[in-house]
């Protein structure tokens, strides 16, 4: 007995240590944006570093439990943030500010964390209370995920067109399209757009800067048939350079409404006609599309949820409690006038997804944007190599959280807890045969599996089981591929069309050369 308590007695003295030790880094690392410790941030920023995987890691060894690991897992993005600091891609001012947010926001997080564990341990609280309460918001956010889906495809489903303008008082469309590197997707995109029966209709696409020959020729090659070439000029340094091509076919169209699209895309005859009708028949704005795709040929399960990872971005989420709708960038229509109005693209300059900022805009001051689902009606699809897919979600994934290591984190966390926590917790319910846990994380598994599978049946139009059991890969997937993306933005290079974007994005200061 005298030995059992003395091994306790020296564990909880290893964890207080360890405890302590990490509060003071913790502590230190707050002073680090003073004027004193910042002008050396690279030598103090490396200290801290490896204070901090010492101090984590004898804290994980003292005392390996779930808080600990919560801390452990903020901790890797502090780290991650210290690294940012030395290697100094930034420019000067805002990696101060964002940093110093990051690190507040992380340290808070652990503090809240630890205030918690210490809150039930303290009192002796019954931790099997506490799971039933995890899996109680479990269920309560699987409920409102399905909600959220279910209303968005009520609410994206096009609508039945009833009698509009003739074909001849239909306004002036202008088919925008910026190509780099293409060969044969181009090919068939102008293809189906050629056969359109639009009557007042504008082809327009510009050649970004193409490192091959192909590109400008297969262009060229379609102007008997109305076509219009132009030759893309070299972006700013702080412009994206989708950004940048889109600005110039937008000074060079001519019509009344654009109509943006990658070169993935492909039309049916009346499908420019039927979504112009829709935008007058909804009295929107500015309608963004979610197309048709075609299931991937490969046999490897990532190519199978790419792209309904992607879209449950859009359609699960409760957006309007957000504030920020769904869109896509695979083909969007707009006003010229609202265009302009919005800013034009001299305002999302160095924005990754400039539609989403215009529909926000858009929506928020007229109620005039609409994300609708393609079908037979609409008739466009979408034909994206698994490898493009994968190459997008990379480019954008990260953008979308505002190139914040601490909304990552807390991202990553939900994704994990809320869609896969709900099988865990089933799994140890079961085996302690707590079947109030059970039954709580039954029903959430139940309503994020229905959530899934209907995304999925969304994407390809058509019931795939597929979706009733990729669930838990697909959201490890998801969290890795967005830590991926903050990995390539903060210390590498997110490469799209042979562009490095993080030059412009995360406006990197270019090194000086070398004196010889």
């Amino acid at each position: 007995m005298d030995n059992t308590g003395g091994q306790r007695f020296c564990y909880s003295e290893a964890m207080i240590f360890a405890l302590v030790a990490f509060g003071a880094v913790s502590g230190v690392e707050l002073l680090l944006w003073l004027p004193p410790l910042w002008r050396h941030r690279k030598l103090a920023a490396g200290a801290l570093l490896v204070l901090l995987d010492l101090t984590t890691i004898t804290l994980l060894v003292a005392h390996p439990r779930v808080w600990t690991a919560l801390i452990g897992i903020a901790s890797a993005y502090r780290c991650l943030n210290l690294g940012r600091i030395m290697a100094n891609r930034i420019q000067a001012d805002y990696l101060y500010h964002a940093s110093r947010q990051t690190s507040w926001w992380l340290i808070g997080s652990q503090i809240a964390v630890a205030g918690l564990a210490w809150i039930v341990h303290g009192y002796e609280l019954d931790l099997r209370v506490w799971w039933d309460v995890i899996a109680g918001i479990e269920l309560i956010c699987a409920a409102t995920l399905l909600a959220s889906t279910l209303r968005h495809i009520r609410t994206t489903r096009p609508p039945k067109l009833t009698d509009g303008p003739p074909p001849g008082k239909l306004p002036a469309l202008t088919v925008a399209i910026p190509a780099r590197n293409e060969t044969a997707e181009l090919e068939a995109c102008l293809e189906s757009l050629i056969a359109s029966t639009y009557p007042k209709l504008e082809i327009i696409v510009l050649d970004d800067c193409s490192q091959n020959k192909r590109t400008p020729e297969i262009i060229r090659g379609f102007a008997h048939a109305g076509v219009r070439f132009i030759a893309g000029e070299v972006p700013p340094e702080q412009w994206l350079a989708k950004n940048y091509a889109y600005k110039q076919l937008a000074e060079a169209a001519n019509g009344e409404l654009l109509l943006f699209c990658g070169v993935d895309v492909r039309f049916e005859p009346e499908s420019l006609e039927a979504l112009v009708r829709t935008l007058l028949q909804k009295q929107k704005r500015m309608i963004s599309v979610m197309p048709r795709n075609l299931p991937p040929e490969s046999h490897r399960l990532d190519a199978w949820f790419m792209q309904p990872n992607r879209y449950a971005w859009e359609l699960s989420l409760p957006r309007r409690l957000i504030r920020r709708p769904p869109v896509l960038s695979t083909c969007w229509l707009i006003t010229r006038k609202d265009l302009q109005e919005a800013g034009g693209f001299e305002a999302v300059r160095r924005k990754g997804v400039p539609e989403s900022y215009l529909a926000r805009t858009i929506a928020g001051e007229y109620d005039g944007y609409s994300f609708m689902r393609s079908d037979s009606g609409i008739g466009i699809d979408c034909r994206k190599e698994p490898i493009e897919q994968r190459a997008t979600a990379i480019r954008t994934r990260y953008l979308q959280l505002h190139r914040r290591p601490e909304l990552t984190a807390a991202t990553s966390l939900a994704e994990f807890t809320l869609l896969i926590g709900p099988l865990l917790l089933l799994i140890g319910g079961l085996a302690a045969h707590t079947w109030l846990l059970v039954a709580l994380a039954g029903l959430s598994l139940a309503c994020n599996i229905t959530v899934y599978s209907l995304v999925c049946n969304l994407a390809y139009r058509r019931f795939l089981a597929k979706g009733l059991w990729l669930l838990p890969l697909a959201a490890l997937y998801d969290i890795g591929l967005l830590n991926y993306s903050m990995w390539l933005y903060e210390f590498r290079e997110v490469l799209w069309k042979g562009r490095n974007v993080c030059i412009p994005v995360m406006r990197v200061i270019p090194g000086l050369p070398k004196s010889t």
